[in-house]
């Protein structure tokens, strides 16, 4: 479960000894406290892998999440115009936009 700074360093480390620029994570792996931004959890990971210059994509269901609150929705919408941070449902969406 990734809950903040600690989990994020680890996956980094784990990502870059393998050459890794990307790391997908599904939804299930996120603490929910991630999706309430509030709580800065997603500020401190997503901080996280900017400051290591390693995309994140997050894979899975978050419309429920996103219907619960416009902050997430907007935070969802412009971190997938970005190239660090996305939000995608599956594998076949997320090699969609790598390869495009």
């Amino acid at each position: 479960m990734v809950a903040g700074e600690r989990q994020a360093l680890d996956l980094l480390g784990d990502a870059s000894y393998r050459g890794a620029s990307w790391v997908v994570l599904p939804v299930e792996r996120l603490d929910p406290e991630f999706f309430r931004l509030r709580s800065g959890v997603a500020g401190a990971v997503v901080q996280k892998f900017a400051q290591y210059r390693m995309g994140l994509a997050v894979v899975g269901d978050v419309a429920e999440r996103v219907a619960a609150s416009d902050a997430l929705r907007d935070f969802v919408r412009e971190s997938n115009r970005g190239l660090q941070l996305w939000f995608v449902a599956d594998l076949p969406e997320l090699a969609g936009r790598l390869s495009g």
